[in-house]
């Protein structure tokens, strides 16, 4: 009777895990599955119902993608605009209010499709993915620059890595604003902001640099990856606020000195780098799903002939990871911990460089997954040998076990104390079977985050139909594998490599030696199908990975089976015993 009510309470658990899985997938992935440019809604559709954010952010509405090429392609038709190019960045400059507002990271494509054009960063106010960078300056009584004012550059000005660029506007006071803006190879810009007194008087300004932006661009912001506005204040850095947090207080101030601050999604992030001295920092929300992250450098009074000068760096594009590294060694402080690994990066970093050089030698970014689940077998094969040398130390020893249970039946402390004595006078450790497992779980963990967050992961190949390994198989069985036009709710949203997983896992549960409790023998036959739902809508990256790590298990305990016959004849003795037990209670 009591079997029966655990089996029953355990198909009941597994019918929450399989539906309440499906329902959080909903909520914090919402149309997971389907391919995203790299934009969002704009603040002009801001009266329709914004829609939850996707995993890699951008806009799911048809009518808002359409708009967006559509003002685009108005918007970057304008003349005069100086166009960028450089190796990691292209787009242009507005010369109506020194806007730099059109930027896509050549090094990454839009959607996983590769003629669907470079990923774009920044987009133009009044289009649906708004988000620009914009410097000047404030000052009381002066006549300075604004969104409306026309700047000058020169003929056939063209910012590459090898010409920086200079706009300049002059006021009626004879005041010159000029900004100069430099780019490298990457992903960063660097914007001298000068002005020059050419007047009778001094006058007093305020520098500042802003970044514009909405966020309906945004990636999902969850308990485990922040997107949002962040920062490094003071050497710290600084995972938040949220959106919602700035909406509701409408100006975050900083109280700490900004290292950098802006914007991060999972993949992207647009941030300013001001330079050293005085300068204090907030995040606004202008309403409408639009956000500020400024910067506002110290007041300075600019005498006659004298000239007041300021430089930030603007960093707008990918978080690759050797990138930001290179900028922090460059004098940026903490600028490669703008990915959000976590508290275990002293792990997770690790993973990802072996598993960035294995791609490198292999070319193949599924290919180097499975590499790496070799090395990783490979330094657990000690361990798991010793895991069988413990599982053969505990069969020798059950009879005695069992006879210790028989003698304390009624005495349940006494049976543990006895048992504990026993473990230690054997020298057994029967927690040791356990340690393969512990030490798989943060070498997973650490997989999942870099599959989660590397921008060098998304949109890579394996093979066949795995287009993008991190994103779901899109190979569903219930749909006829796209067939049929309809697609199936995430938990009965079965791929090929789902199966894969569910039936190699099978196989390596049926080689483990059976357990004596008829409850947990029902268990794990129902784990592998439950986690082939489960593990249905994880990254193809991870399947590959758990399918990997699952058949060298399978191919290790042969061996170690084949070193060791007396657990093999003993495990098939357990078996038979325990059918015999089931039919006995049956009857």
């Amino acid at each position: 009777m009591n079997n029966q009510r655990n089996i029953i309470m355990a198909v009941v658990l597994t019918a929450l895990i399989l539906f309440g899985w499906d329902a959080a997938m909903k909520y914090f992935y919402p149309q997971a599955n389907k391919p995203r440019p790299v934009a969002a809604a704009s603040p002009s559709a801001t009266d329709a119902a914004p829609s939850k954010p996707t995993r890699e952010g951008g806009l799911t509405s048809e009518a808002d993608i359409a708009l967006e090429a559509k003002d685009l392609k108005v918007a970057l038709a304008a003349p005069g605009r100086v166009p960028i190019a450089a190796p990691g960045l292209s787009g242009s400059i507005n010369p109506i209010g020194a806007v730099i507002d059109d930027l896509t990271a050549n090094r990454h494509t839009a959607t996983v499709k590769k003629d669907s054009g470079p990923a774009r960063v920044f987009s133009p106010a009044g289009t649906p993915a708004q988000q620009f960078a914009q410097f000047g300056w404030s000052g009381a009584g002066v006549d300075v620059p604004n969104a409306q004012t026309q700047w000058t550059a020169p003929a056939g000005a063209r910012l590459t890595q090898q010409s920086p660029v200079t706009l300049t506007w002059t006021n009626s006071s004879a005041l010159t604003f000029a900004l100069t803006y430099a780019v490298d190879a990457d992903y960063m810009l660097t914007i001298k902001q000068s002005v020059t007194n050419g007047g009778a008087a001094p006058v007093t300004l305020k520098p500042i640099a802003q970044l514009n932006r909405t966020d309906r661009t945004a990636s999902i912001d969850s308990w485990n990856i922040h997107s949002g506005p962040m920062g490094s204040f003071s050497e710290a850095v600084q995972f938040g606020p949220n959106y919602e947090d700035v909406t509701e207080a409408t100006v975050v101030d900083n109280a700490a000195k900004a290292d950098w601050l802006g914007f991060t999604d999972i993949y992207w992030m647009s941030m300013l780098i001001p330079e050293k001295g005085p300068a204090t920092s907030d995040f606004r929300a202008l309403g409408r799903g639009t956000f500020l992250a400024d910067v506002f450098y110290e007041q300075a009074a600019v005498a006659p002939g004298q000239t007041l000068t300021r430089t930030t760096l603007l960093f707008a594009g990918a978080k690759e990871s050797d990138v930001l590294d290179r900028y922090e060694a460059a004098g940026i402080p903490n600028f490669g911990l703008a990915i959000d690994w976590g508290w275990f990066r002293f792990f997770e970093k690790p993973i990802f460089l072996l598993l960035n050089k294995l791609f490198e030698l292999a070319g193949n970014f599924g290919v180097a997954i499975i590499l790496l689940t070799l090395i990783v077998r490979g330094v657990m094969f000690p361990v798991a040998q010793r895991q069988f040398s413990s599982m053969a130390s505990m069969r020798v020893i059950q009879p005695k076990v069992k006879a210790i249970q028989e003698r304390h039946k009624d005495d349940k402390e006494a049976q543990q104390k006895a048992i504990m004595e026993l473990y230690k006078a054997e020298k057994v450790n029967p927690l040791a079977g356990c340690l393969p497992i512990f030490l798989q779980i943060p070498i997973f963990f650490a997989l999942y985050k870099v599959l989660t967050l590397s921008v060098e992961m998304r949109h890579q190949p394996f093979a066949l139909w795995i287009k993008d390994l991190s994103a779901p198989d899109p190979m569903h069985i219930l749909n006829l594998f796209g067939l049929l036009p309809f697609d199936p709710p995430s938990f009965l949203g079965i791929g090929i490599l789902a199966v894969v997983l569910g039936v190699t896992m099978f196989l390596q549960f049926k080689l483990n030696p059976a357990p004596p409790d008829p409850v947990q023998a029902q268990m794990f036959a129902i784990m592998p199908w439950m986690m082939m739902f489960v593990m249905a809508s994880f990254a193809s990256g991870l399947l590959i990975y758990w399918i990997t790590s699952n058949l060298l298990t399978i191919a290790q305990q042969k061996y170690l089976y084949s070193k060791h016959p007396q657990m093999r004849a003993q495990s098939d003795k357990e078996a038979e015993d325990a059918k015999r037990a089931a039919a006995r209670d049956k009857a």
